[in-house]
């Protein structure tokens, strides 16, 4: 069951970040294991937005948080615990956002991720997400220049895509 999330979930999130973040040992993107987890702040921010959805099982397995910015939809963070991945919870979080972000004023939703990651960019390029260029004139200011900051956050800007679509 997909949801808003509650202040009662708050708690659970981070454990999830952690769990899910295990994908990536071995990877390009290995440090991100033993990395920080989503800062409460944010979480809060998408409680009071109404941007944070759980998948509850009953408890809280998966969620998305996202940010509405000038009519934009960004998605901050998409993590499903590794115990429940492979079940379509994180497709269903997706299209719980896309289907909000008319109601939330965006007509554009836009997220970044690893281009070259089997289970990334493929993924959102099946909901109907497609690269675009940091450059692309069309992009706002502050979308453009996530991947040049995600280094400040230990990714390389080189491995990172931004990806966009309609609402």
């Amino acid at each position: 069951m997909i949801r808003l999330a509650r202040p009662t979930d708050l708690p659970l999130l981070p454990a999830i970040v952690a769990s899910a973040a295990t994908l990536f040992a071995g990877t390009a993107m290995a440090h991100v294991v033993d990395g920080p987890t989503t800062p409460a702040k944010a979480l809060v921010a998408g409680l009071e937005a109404h941007s944070l959805w759980v998948a509850a099982a009953p408890q809280p397995c998966g969620f998305l948080l996202a940010a509405a910015t000038a009519g934009w939809l960004h998605i901050q963070e998409l993590s499903v615990a590794r115990d429940a991945q492979g079940r379509g919870l994180g497709a269903a979080l997706l299209q719980a956002a896309i289907a909000a972000a008319p109601a939330l004023r965006c007509a554009r939703l836009s997220l970044t991720t690893d281009r070259w990651l089997a289970w990334n960019a493929p993924f959102y390029a099946r909901h109907g997400f497609a690269e675009v260029a940091a450059h692309d004139p069309a992009l706002p200011e502050w979308l453009a220049g996530l991947p040049a900051h995600a280094a400040t956050g230990g990714l390389d800007p080189a491995r990172r895509c931004i990806m966009v679509r309609s609402a």
